[in-house]
């Protein structure tokens, strides 16, 4: 064992990274070296360990004088300090708290927090034992870090039985609240590692999806610098205010405790940088348009992507690399992989620093208005025809004349997306995980058939169950919006909806051809057990990845993919719901049904909209008990607004729910309605969908299968989180090595 590995026996050591080998020849007691007796630093941000692979680990930390603000930019020079490290097991007892670690330790080794680098630490420690847990802890004079733990990787070639991990994403400190991370240490203590798929921070505060209620123990926050949006939001613009997000955010004692407990593998998605972010493209607003050569781009923020990348590398610990002094906005690279014995391969890739632009440019006009398209219509609700036979057609046909088919069409980048390939195709695991930020499986809207269907749906009380389905409904899908079943008054209205969308074309439904390209390297490489492990959307999916979603039936399984919930950003369905209301009242039936002023004995009138989005999206046709079910989540919510405490709020709920059950309009309309979009099976591939949904998922791996725990979160009661229960449901996906099958209950 190696006791006080100084500065310079530092295997690297070039400015804020830094590294050392722990080796076992001699012995020491940790407990019994301590150093000067004054305390006078702090750790406002505890610790954390990132990346464990089969000898080494990342750990993290971000020291201060005890009279410095825990938030503000630290201003006292460099402060150095001494990491220690022990495997033995007697520290457990000291997890999270920061009592003297006890034990042999197996390195004491100096570190420096720097000014430079806001005083956060980061060190890579190699020469560790495999599948070992180890316990580790900062120090500078007579103070002391909380204890943290991390468990190494198991060897490469160790066929070992289990895997268990944590799935998290989408944490915004501005809405909700964040008692799933509490939720998630009591119920599984034991996890390998988690792994967190991004949006750790939201640039902005104060935007339209951040408008809901958050829980009162999370302040307004306020940017030091901060720059002012249209819509009276502000976001993140100077390195001091991306610092500033990833102080406040890991000032929680609830993301510190994980941090304390568990190794992470993180990845980025937009909010670390800007919403909907590509390269060093923001899309606040719409950009600009050449009406000559018809090319839409949007505004440039290269220096802005410069200081986010470094707080991402200041506060996120991850085995990286990062080069400031490299020109453009490419400085840091996040792509990487890892391996777990002979059960799993982990590949993490970056969505957002390579991808080309979006196929439609926002500023691009609109045909039907001739202004600018903005969002929806090129990153949301998009035409498919438009968007894969014209202009990903056009792109497709530009690149290839450049040498590459998909160079103006990526998600990944000509060289990630090579490395992917070599990477995927030489695992030798029985499984191959993909941590991919944005969902892979497609979300599409089969307008006509959706119009059809509703407006059938409303001749039924007058022709019959029979001639609406039967006659009505084929006359609108064969002729659209000539049929003569469409109201005359809706026909100029409803005729740019008899067509086939893309929902979400920022997600890989906006990046098709490569999709198709990667599926096709892993069908006829004959790639068997890889799932994707996504985020970003806001909602729990899993389902099959397919070769081409276009195909006559939809393509072949090729893989599977399943999406968690964000722990406590707005849902996919809320969003979705603004932005169809607004777009066509004819379609918002699609989405939700609103149920208004219904009174409640001793509580009031109460308003909430019933999910209708998963019904559209292709979830399986609902019983009553189904839709009940359905509602409950909405009730409690709409109860808790209403001030029901929280030790009547499950009784009161379940009366307005079988209320709800008895009355002919929900018992008959509703639920006819639900099962009439379910019939729509718009997205079979689909086998699980909650669109409405907070929550997190932990992944346990076996040789035999791959099981998914997805938690669904209460939301706030009273403006505070749950004291009681917090999970509101869980759903179990089961993947069965050598099958694409999905399996839910």
């Amino acid at each position: 064992m190696s006791v006080n590995v100084t500065r310079r026996d530092f295997l690297r050591a070039s400015g804020f990274i830094s590294a050392s080998i722990a080796s076992f020849g001699l012995a020491g007691c940790l407990g019994s070296s301590g150093g000067g007796s004054a305390d006078r630093h702090k750790f406002p941000q505890s610790v954390a360990a990132a990346d464990p692979r089969p000898d080494s680990i990342v750990l993290w930390t971000r020291i201060l004088p005890n009279s410095a603000d825990d938030i503000a930019v630290a201003t006292s020079g460099d402060i150095d300090a001494q990491l220690l490290i022990s495997s033995d097991p007697a520290n457990a007892a000291l997890l999270g708290g920061n009592q003297a670690l006890q034990g042999k330790g197996i390195a004491t080794v100096g570190v420096a927090a720097q000014q430079r680098y806001d005083h956060t630490i980061r060190h890579k420690l190699g020469g560790l034992n495999p599948a070992t847990t180890y316990y580790y802890q900062f120090r500078v004079d007579g103070s002391r870090s909380r204890v943290g733990r991390f468990r190494t990787a198991p060897a490469v070639d160790a066929a070992i039985g289990q895997l268990k991990f944590g799935l998290l994403v989408c944490q915004d400190w501005s809405v909700n609240h964040w008692a799933g991370f509490d939720d998630l240490l009591a119920r599984d203590d034991d996890l390998d590692f988690f792994i967190h798929l991004g949006d750790y921070i939201y640039e902005t505060v104060g935007a339209a999806f951040q408008s809901g209620s958050v829980e009162s123990r999370h302040s307004a926050l306020v940017f030091p610098n901060g720059t002012a949006n249209a819509d009276g939001s502000s976001y993140a613009t100077s390195l001091d205010d991306y610092r500033y997000l990833y102080k406040r955010y890991r000032s929680d004692p609830r993301l510190q405790a994980v941090h304390e407990r568990f190794a992470m593998i993180a990845i980025w998605d937009d909010h670390e940088f800007s919403d909907d972010c590509w390269g060093d493209a923001v899309t606040y607003d719409n950009g600009s348009y050449d009406p000559a050569s018809g090319a839409g781009d949007n505004s440039h923020a290269t220096a802005r992507r410069r200081v986010a990348n470094q707080a991402w590398f200041e506060y996120m610990p991850a085995d990286v690399s990062f080069d400031d002094s490299v020109a453009g906005f490419a400085t840091i690279g996040l792509y990487r992989d890892f391996r777990f014995g002979t059960l799993a391969h982990l590949l993490m890739t970056d969505e957002r620093l390579y991808r080309s632009d979006h196929l439609i440019p926002e500023a691009a006009p609109n045909p039907a208005t001739g202004s600018a398209t903005g969002s929806i219509g090129s990153r949301y609700m998009v035409p498919e025809a438009l968007l894969y036979d014209q202009v990903e057609a056009a792109k497709i046909a530009a690149g290839t004349a450049l040498g590459d088919p998909l160079a103006l069409v990526s998600m990944l980048g000509a060289t990630q997306r090579d490395w992917w390939k070599t990477t995927l195709g030489n695992a030798s695991t029985t499984w191959k995980l993909w941590g991919s930020e944005v969902m892979l499986l497609k979300l599409g809207l089969d307008g006509t058939r959706a119009i059809a269907a509703l407006i059938a749906l409303q001749a039924v009380s007058t022709v019959g169950a029979a001639t609406a389905f039967g006659v009505i409904m084929p006359d609108i899908v064969a002729n659209g919006v000539n049929s003569a079943y469409i109201p005359a008054a809706d026909k100029a209205a409803l005729a740019p909806y008899f067509q086939k969308f893309v929902l979400n074309a920022d997600i890989w439904d906006g990046y098709d051809a490569e999709r198709r390209d990667l599926m096709n390297f892993i069908a006829s490489n004959n790639i068997a057990n890889v799932v994707a492990l996504t985020g970003d959307i806001h909602a729990f999916y899993a389902g099959e990845v397919r070769d081409n979603y276009r195909a006559v039936g939809g393509g072949n399984p090729v893989m599977n993919e399943i999406v968690v919930a964000g722990v406590s950003s707005d849902s996919f369905f809320s969003y979705l719901k603004s932005a169809v209301a607004a777009l066509s009242s004819d379609l918002a039936t699609l989405v939700y049904y609103p149920i208004s002023n219904l009174p409640v004995p001793g509580v009031g009138d109460i308003s909430f909209d019933v999910n209708l989005l998963d019904y559209t999206l292709g979830r399986p046709a609902p019983t009553l008990a189904d839709l009940q079910q359905q509602v409950r989540h909405p009730v409690r919510s709409a109860l808790a607004q209403k001030g029901v405490p929280e030790a009547q709020i499950d009784a009161t709920t379940d009366a307005v729910v079988n209320g709800l059950a008895a009355d002919p309009a929900f018992n008959t309309s509703l639920l006819g309605l639900a099962q009439t979009l379910a019939g729509l099976d718009g997205n079979p591939w689909l086998k699980h969908i909650d669109s409405d949904a907070q929550g997190y998922g932990v992944v346990t791996l076996t040789p035999s299968e791959l099981v998914c725990r997805l938690r669904k979160m209460h939301r706030l009661i009273g403006g505070e989180a749950p004291n009681g229960p917090v999970v509101a449901s869980e759903t179990t996906i089961r993947i069965a090595a050598g099958s694409t099958q999905v399996t839910v209950a």
